[in-house]
């Protein structure tokens, strides 16, 4: 099925544009409670939402970074869009990482542990306060960097239709890969696998890196669906874009799955109590139901809902997907958060925090994003492949352009 219809009407969207600031409200007012009441409760739960959303952003920009490096003609359409989520990592990010720095005392046990104790001293200078701060900053000043870089030259191409900032951005993207892929895993060791700083997996940051960009897609599908609906991108998304990224949601599906299977085969195999604690604590209280929904829902359905060709093309099916992965996505990201916590099972009665943090924040960075997307062109204006992503042959374009002008003459 075709999501390329010209037949059907535009959504109608009006009643949705109150919904950020109302998300921003209610989730605003319950996190400040949370925050009062409970600060340790409330940094745990800030720091979930900000992984959340931290992790789609980061699928965005690989997509970006994956579209230059292999010039792809396909993914023009949606690049810019892509852009602005992977944007997002500039200032709103960092804004949002502020009270997970106030509140880390709260949150990482070993801010609290001797610096003698051999598995900090081990980690340091990294694991000192001093060390957090400093590499969480570098971290998320990278992003920033290498995002509004990629964002700013593609928009002044809007304007020039220069091909030299084609050729800037591939260069960004060359080193920006290779930032990328350090940065996602280290930023992933500090502040997730950093709760529980007596376990060591060298396969997480692998795993980070599959669910952030699984998550990613997911959204991306999404978004494409809605503005190509309206008229955004109508005519320069072909309809082969939705099985490209049904192909690659498929393919980060099983890439995913096997890599959380490799890290619980290897750690448990090996028997290392300092390493298979971290699966013990998960087998405790509601953990286990949470671990066996993660099996069933994370992998084995998205899979074999995506299995058919023709599915991946079908808006009806893949959108529900879609949602669906978000929630699988959060549910996974619960899973390695809160147990540092709560390793006896998750309490049910502070399920309302965690749900306001991720309303305040999803509905700070909405409103972010709909800016960018009403502010700018919603996709690439003048790049040099975007008649290719249109289907037109450029060559034969550029023939019949230049005979108009002639005959004009």
């Amino acid at each position: 099925m075709s999501n390329d219809n010209p037949q059907r009407p535009p959504l109608n969207l009006s009643a949705w544009q109150a919904v950020p600031g109302l998300l921003m409200l209610v989730g605003g007012v319950l996190s400040a409670f949370g925050c009062f009441y409970n600060p340790a409760e409330f940094g745990f739960s800030w720091l979930f939402a900000f992984i959340f959303f931290y992790s789609i952003a980061l699928g965005a920009l690989f997509l970006v970074l994956v579209h230059h490096l292999t010039d792809a003609g396909w993914s023009v359409g949606i690049r810019r869009f892509c852009e602005h989520l992977a944007s997002l990592m500039g200032w709103q990010m960092v804004a949002l990482f502020l009270p997970v720095a106030a509140l880390a005392p709260h949150i990482y046990a070993w801010m609290s542990v001797p610096a003698t104790e051999h598995l900090i001293a081990a980690k340091a200078p990294v694991f000192t306060k001093v060390g957090f701060y400093a590499v969480s900053a570098a971290f998320l000043a990278i992003f920033w960097f290498l995002t509004s870089r990629l964002s700013r030259l593609s928009l002044q191409q809007d304007l020039t239709g220069a091909a030299a900032l084609t050729h800037k951005m591939r260069f960004h993207a060359g080193w920006g890969i290779v930032a990328f892929a350090l940065t996602l895993t280290f930023g992933a060791a500090l502040w997730v696998e950093g709760l529980q700083y007596q376990w060591y997996s060298a396969m997480y940051g692998v795993y980070f890196f599959g669910s952030s960009v699984w998550a990613g897609l997911a959204t991306i599908y999404v978004i494409t669906v809605i503005l190509q609906r309206q008229g955004y991108i109508a005519g320069v998304v072909p309809s082969a874009a939705y099985y490209y990224i049904g192909v690659m949601l498929m393919g980060f599906t099983l890439f995913q799955g096997y890599i959380e299977f490799a890290q619980y085969f290897v750690v448990w195999n090996a028997n290392m109590p300092v390493e298979t604690f971290y699966y013990l604590i998960r087998e405790h209280g509601n953990w286990w139901t949470v671990s066996v929904v993660l099996i069933f829902g994370h992998c084995f359905l998205p899979f074999f809902v995506l299995l058919p060709a023709k599915v991946k093309s079908c808006a009806k099916v893949i959108v529900p997907l879609c949602l669906w992965i978000w929630v699988m996505h959060a549910l996974d990201l619960a899973f390695n958060i809160f147990p540092a916590r709560h390793p006896d099972g998750y309490p049910l009665k502070w399920l309302w925090l965690p749900l306001a943090t991720l309303a305040f924040q999803g509905g700070f960075l909405g409103r972010a994003f709909l800016k960018k997307l009403h502010v700018h062109p919603a996709y690439p204006q003048k790049d040099p492949r975007l008649l290719e992503a249109m289907g037109v042959n450029p060559h034969l374009a550029n023939e019949l352009a230049g005979q108009n002008t002639g005959g004009a003459r």
